[in-house]
């Protein structure tokens, strides 16, 4: 019967190309049943055996009833592994998720749960902090945090294990928080365990015990060398040293490449702000009371811009190499400042929309660079950046392109100041604007005809309507 029951497991579809022969024996051993399982797993989710064999037989198959199961008990528990578990399916890993095609890698910036806690599905245990955004590391299950295998600080890679979640929360309270390097205790150890669950702690323990190798040669390496223009202040009283975020390192290197690679120049003008904020003064409530969220003066510049866009496309336009690249749509970047530094989250298509959308579009990439939850491919892109300094109280500033931008509008507070109107001289809401640009591409007329365009639409509204 055994010989039956052997040609037809290599005569199954499916099987007969993933596993070994079994050695002819006078009884089925647990030699033949480990042989089985060192073999490439190719058949889903089969629990044990008599599954394996009856999923790619034909129905003439019978198998012995007492070979069927010997097979079952010794393999039941070997063959059901899942990715990121444990033998048991008890464990799961909660590992670092994939950041964005520009990111890869972040730094372990907060652990949000400790050792012992109960967390949900998705729920938020870390966050992982890049040159861009901030990134939560979610729960995959419901249970229990066993242990985190990385600590705040490190530099982490999209797939690597942060922490460890019992779905049962059993073994919790007895796991004592080590390091990943150090060795499991004498309880464990004593465990009987097949040769085949030896031969798999020992490779992730292998693999486990490469990581803090790597991290610590990283952290023992010399650091780099400053230049003669960079010196390093020697410390003094009532001062502290704190390393800078991923994300304001990143923000200094593009602004820094942005003065290097551009020919900035930068024009000024003034607006006169009384009809537009009577605009919004008049129509607030009934604005709100139809499209849910309240008329403010940024979608105003922001229409605005793209008319003047469309008049000047040279303003929409950037180098790239010998040729110029012309942009036939129109996506703003809005500069928000925020705790951990500035970001740019991009209106895109802004020229198809109506003020409300412009509005609530802004709340909501607002609220989540507020919230460091806002996306890559939220902040990716963008033709032009509008940036209003006038929330902060600046009254006139020189911004800085937006690489590989061409152009950056800046707007300011709004101060009450006397203007002569009709030959009277009267108090007027003035706002000073100013349009930082790339003069290898911008001449000094289309710059100045652009910001004329801006002061014209903020002035009169009406020409928005009109199209003049």
């Amino acid at each position: 019967m055994l010989g039956v029951l052997r040609r037809k497991v290599a005569s199954a579809s499916g099987l007969g190309k993933s596993m070994y022969a079994v050695r002819p024996t006078s009884r089925i051993s647990s030699t033949a049943t480990e042989e089985i399982l060192l073999l490439p797993i190719q058949c889903g989710h089969a629990r044990h055996f008599s599954h394996l064999v009856l999923a790619g037989c034909s129905v003439n198959m019978r198998p012995d009833r007492g070979a069927v199961v010997n097979f079952h008990s010794s393999l039941s528990q070997q063959i059901c592994i899942r990715p990121f578990c444990s033998n048991s399916g008890d464990l799961v890993d909660a590992v670092v998720p994939y950041m964005g095609e520009s990111i890869s890698d972040g730094t372990l910036a907060k652990l949000l749960k400790n050792p012992g806690d109960k967390v949900e599905v998705d729920e938020p245990i870390a966050q992982i902090e890049t040159d861009k955004v901030t990134i939560d590391v979610t729960s995959p299950e419901a249970g229990v945090i066993q242990k985190f295998v990385a600590k705040e600080g490190d530099t982490v890679e999209p797939g690597f294990k942060v922490a460890i979640i019992s779905k049962s929360g059993e073994g919790v309270e007895s796991v004592d928080h080590v390091a990943p390097s150090e060795k499991p205790s004498e309880k464990e150890a004593l465990k009987p365990t097949s040769p085949i669950q030896e031969k798999k702690v020992e490779e992730v323990k292998s693999k486990v015990e490469v990581a803090p190798v790597k991290e610590k040669s990283k952290a023992t390496s010399p650091p780099p060398k400053r230049s003669a223009t960079e010196p390093q202040l020697p410390p003094k009283e009532r001062e502290r040293r704190v390393p800078m975020t991923r994300l304001r390192k990143r923000v200094a290197t593009r602004l820094k490449d942005s003065q290097n690679t551009f020919a900035l120049l930068t024009t000024f003008n003034e607006v006169d702000m009384t009809n537009l904020m009577k605009l919004r003064s008049e129509y607030k409530d009934t604005f709100v009371e139809k499209h849910g969220v309240k008329l403010g003066l940024m979608s105003g510049f922001v229409k605005a811009a793209v008319s003047a866009l469309q008049n000047q496309p040279i303003v929409n336009a950037v180098i790239d190499g010998d040729d110029i690249i012309y942009r036939d749509y129109v996506d703003i970047s809005i500069a928000v400042g925020t705790p951990k530094g500035l970001v740019v989250p991009v209106l895109r298509d802004v020229d198809r929309m109506n003020f409300a959308e412009i509005e609530k579009t802004i709340n909501e990439l607002a609220k989540k660079a507020t919230n460091g939850t806002i996306s890559i491919d939220e902040m990716a892109g963008g033709s032009f950046t509008i940036s209003n300094g006038g929330v902060y109280g600046s009254l006139l500033s020189t911004p800085i392109i937006n690489p590989p931008q061409s152009a950056i509008l800046g707007m300011h507070s709004i101060v009450n100041r006397p203007m002569v109107v009709g030959g009277v001289i009267v108090s007027r809401p003035m706002m000073y604007i100013a349009l930082t640009y790339d003069h290898r591409l911008i001449d000094g007329r289309e710059a100045v005809y652009f910001l004329r365009r801006i002061k014209d639409v903020v002035e009169d509204p009406r020409r928005l309507l009109l199209d003049v």
